[in-house]
This record gives structure tokens, sequence and C-alpha cells, in this order.
């Protein structure tokens, strides 16, 4: 099975070109910062590296999302596959490629604190639906339990 989850901040706005063809296609490349846990870890120089970088591409319509939606600095959760590839550059040296094909992602912060939109896309843009009042709640922000209910039944005492 390959099935990466992340999340981590976009270090930059995303870069969008669009395929040639009959159907013109969006394909969005992004970096995310993705934080380490656990403790940290000393680069080469003698740093403190804390962040992963992480390289992803979604397209077509999450790749549109991307580019009409991301900026810099938000914090994005993504799903999709490891993807890994090479080419030969220009100096005839052979680079080796690692990246994520995005299939999910959606806003981590809320609106309020980032300045974005909520929400998440794959297939098609989603609003999140409000969440419901109680229809049983009462004026202190209780619900009255109906009579019958047992105690037991209760996840407190």
């Amino acid at each position: 099975m390959n099935r990466v989850i992340l999340m981590g901040r976009l270090t930059r706005d995303p870069e969008v070109r669009y395929s040639q063809g009959e159907r013109s296609m969006a394909i969005a490349r992004y970096t995310l910062a993705v934080d380490r846990r656990g403790r940290r870890n000393q680069s080469q120089d003698g740093s403190e590296q804390t962040a992963d970088f992480i390289n992803c591409v979604a397209f077509d319509r999450a790749g549109e999302f991307a580019e009409k939606y991301f900026r810099q600095g938000m914090r994005v959760l993504i799903s999709g596959r490891i993807q890994t590839g090479s080419y030969t550059n220009r100096d005839g040296q052979k680079v080796y490629t690692t990246d994520i094909i995005v299939d999910d992602q959606e806003f981590a912060d809320s609106k309020n604190s980032q300045g974005g939109g909520t929400g998440s896309y794959g297939g098609g843009y989603q609003q999140p639906a409000p969440r419901p009042e109680p229809s049983a709640a009462i004026g202190d922000g209780f619900m009255n339990i109906p009579d019958g209910v047992e105690d037991e039944g209760l996840p407190f005492n």
C-alpha cells in the first residue's frame, strides 16, 4: 500500500502550469514544510533542522484549487501517494526525485486564524456543513435527557 498523509505549511505560493493538448489540465507544484516530532535533529553544518520539505503535485481540478486558494504560510493537510522518478540533468548526472501525488487536500487552519477558507478539495470543493444545533438544548447549553434512559448507559457518573 502506498498512502501518505501530511500536514505542514506552504513554503511558497503554488507554481501552476497547464498541460498542452485537447484538454488542458492544471498541474500545481508546491512544497510543504512538515515539522518533525521528537527530539531535534542536527544537520551536517551543525544547525538544527526541525522540518522536512516535501514536494507535492496536484493535478486537474485539485491543481486549480491550489492555485486559487493556497498561499505561502498556510497550513494544509494532504493525502496522496509517494511517486519516485529520475532524470538526467544538463551536466549528465542522474537526479532522483520523490514527490507526493495529491489525492485530497484541505485547509488545516480555521478561517478566522488564517484568513483563508475552510473546506476540502479532492474531486470537488466541499464546504463543511454547519454543526446542527441540538434540538433538545435548554437555556444553559445542556441537553435534556429523555425519560427512560438508564444512568448506566451514560459516559459519566
